[in-house]
């Protein structure tokens, strides 16, 4: 009983000082993450004059399951079909920032007298970034429909992975004092065979136990089955050897593929919200003031590298992945701070005794100082790509304006391909990055015309809610003229699981609407102002089997739209879709008016059931062979 009361003591004194202290930094339009650390260090046994916590490990495992939580959520938000959709993108991109920050961690720790070993550590501190810290900042400034933060979210999940690659790493370099290739594969491949096995069972198993049991799932039993499940996925993959974090985050994966998604979402809201709460507060109490005064030297030579190592890094994977360059800067921006795997990984050099007893408070105030820019970072993001785009020189954004779109044609026609296919495409992805940045004209593939290079499409699919009150609540689209006010396009609608693709203008707005509506970050912007007049967006991507394609003009049976205007050319009952944009000569029309008339070798991009619109385009390409192989 003594220790159930100093347990409830310490839970209410934090809880009390976070209230206070966020309730502040929400007056001062500070981020709420800020005054959780803040609390948190208010609370700290260093300060004699203020209450403190007493039972600090009982705060860890609280702020170990806030982590859990927050990774559940956020895999609830970023299914595994989503996650293969930005793979080789996030693939890409993290392992540029992981390498490099490796290097500048490694090289920094050399600079500083520290020994190779040491300096190995440090590099692995300084090269994973905070999920948990990104998750909050995203959702405090309402950024989660925003089109980099898929790409953020992809880089997150494939950064945990390489965390648990480098645990197995560094242990095996630390106590056999070499490197160890053998363990490193055998992680790996236990890795991704359990990752295999985990998301084959779970789909195979859990939505079908769902769908015949909804019935009986009321709010609360929902809740206790979904986090039953998300702690034994926890349970299975500490006992093989892996984070707990990422079994959380698998098992959130597979329920977002459920149809009680949405359900799970609102109920563990308040549980995600409360444990979180207590992790940021573990995050200030974890913060020595004394040791921050004696490193401080190092800690502001660390940061500042991490910052703009991180950005930099980040910034020109995104870029090699072929991301928009205002992307790529706002992921960099993103992505520029440690959090929770850093303690680990720095805890892990202390107990292996191959590290100094500086790295741990050293790795701690880093992620402070970093977490406390974090949200400033992201803020910061659009403008200083406006002020580094406008002074770039012409030919540099040209050429990233020619590669990204290049790579993003390449990425869509690959979904198509199979093995030889998806080579096929690698092969001109590189002929397309020498002929653009390294002058090769050897390289260089055949243009049809002599267009000018167009930037790679802005333009993504975002989820949203419709709220029980708002003015859009029983008009129709005709009424609500949404693509000539917003520019956007609704191209689904989702009610009660009944899909309607390609709504008409005739098609009535609900409460509890999930709406799929594609446009460009401000387009979507000025309608989730429109949506939600007073209300936070309830928002997320989904790019499923719904999504966006190309069709090009050329061949039968496509060409027989050429001259016909999008109101009368079928495409909408063919395909389920809409037509939102066409590249034509050069020139790009995003969501155009229904009476646009189709032109020869008109580059199409329909949002729409992908299978239907992948028929049309390869019938259409079998319609051009076979007419080539007539004319030989």
């Amino acid at each position: 009983m003594p220790h159930l009361a100093s347990l409830i003591t310490d839970l209410a004194l934090i809880l009390t000082v976070a209230a206070f202290v966020t309730v502040v930094c929400k007056m001062l339009r500070q981020p709420v993450v800020l005054g959780y650390i803040v609390a948190g260090v208010l609370v700290a046994p260093q300060f004699k004059s203020l209450p403190s916590v007493s039972g600090l490990e009982d705060l860890r495992v609280w702020a170990e399951l806030g982590v859990i939580f927050l990774l559940f959520g956020l895999g609830l938000e970023f299914s595994f079909r989503k996650l293969l959709r930005v793979g080789a993108a996030a693939a890409v991109t993290a392992t540029v920032e992981v390498v490099v920050m490796m290097g500048l961690g490694f090289l920094a720790g050399r600079l500083l007298g520290w020994t190779l070993l040491e300096s190995l550590f440090l590099g692995g501190v300084l090269s994973i970034s905070s999920t948990t810290i990104i998750l909050r900042a995203f959702e405090e400034l309402g950024l989660k429909s925003r089109n980099f933060t898929s790409l953020v979210f992809g880089v997150l999940v494939v950064e945990d992975l390489v965390a648990i690659l480098l645990l197995v790493l560094l242990s095996t370099v630390a106590v056999s004092q070499q490197f160890q290739g053998g363990d490193l594969l055998w992680a790996a491949g236990k890795l991704g065979f359990f990752l295999i096995l985990w998301f084959l069972g779970g789909i195979l198993l859990i939505p079908p136990l769902l769908r015949r049991f909804a019935q009986h799932l009321n709010n609360e039993t929902l809740l206790v089955v979904s986090l039953a499940l998300c702690l034994g996925m926890v349970w299975l993959a500490h006992l093989v050897g892996f984070s707990p974090a990422l079994g959380a985050f698998v098992m959130g994966s597979i329920l977002a593929e459920t149809r009680v998604r949405e359900r799970i979402e609102h109920l563990l809201a308040p549980i995600r919200d409360l444990f979180a709460a207590v992790f940021f507060v573990s995050v200030g109490l974890m913060v020595d003031l004394s040791a921050l005064a004696e490193y401080a030297g190092p800690v502001a030579i660390l940061s500042v590298i991490t910052v703009v190592g991180k950005v930099l890094s980040t910034s020109v994977g995104a870029l090699i992945a072929g991301r928009p360059p205002r992307t790529a800067l706002q992921s960099g921006m993103s992505l520029a701070q440690i959090g929770e795997f850093s303690f680990i990984i720095a805890a892990l050099g202390l107990s292996l005794k191959v590290v100094g007893p500086q790295l741990y408070p050293i790795a701690v105030s880093v992620s402070v100082v970093t977490t406390f820019l974090t949200p400033y970072l992201i803020r910061a993001a659009d403008p200083l790509f406006d002020f580094l785009w406008k002074r770039a020189p012409r030919h540099l954004r040209q050429n990233i304006e020619r590669y990204g779109a290049a790579t993003q044609r390449l990425g869509m026609a690959a979904t198509n391909a199979g093995e030889s296919g998806v080579f096929r495409k690698l092969k001109r992805a590189i002929d397309t990055f020498a002929a653009i940045f390294l002058k090769d004209p050897a390289a260089a593939p055949q243009a049809k015309t002599s267009a000018p290079p167009l930037a790679p499409w802005d333009a993504h699919i975002a989820e949203f809610t419709v709220p029980p009150a708002g003015d859009s609540l029983g008009r129709s689209l005709r009424e609500l003229a949404i693509r000539e006010r917003f520019g956007v396009n609704i191209a689904l609608i989702d009610r009660g699981g009944r899909r309607l693709p390609a709504p008409g203008r005739d098609e009535r707005i609900f409460p509890h609407d999930l709406l799929q509506v594609i446009g460009n970050d401000e387009q979507l912007a000025r309608f989730e102002k429109f949506l939600y007049p007073s209300l936070k967006a309830e928002k997320d991507w989904s790019e499923d089997e719904y999504g966006l394609e190309q069709l090009a003009l050329t061949g039968a049976p496509a060409a027989k739209l050429i001259g016909k205007t999008i109101r009368h050319s079928g495409l909408r009952e063919s395909t389920n879709g809409l037509v939102v944009g066409i590249e034509r000569r050069g020139v790009r029309i995003l969501n155009p008016d229904s009476d646009t008339t189709f032109e020869a070798d008109d580059l199409l991009w329909l949002v729409g059931d992908r299978a239907l619109i992948r028929a049309l385009r390869e019938s259409s390409s079998e319609s051009r062979e076979s007419d080539t192989t007539v004319h030989r």
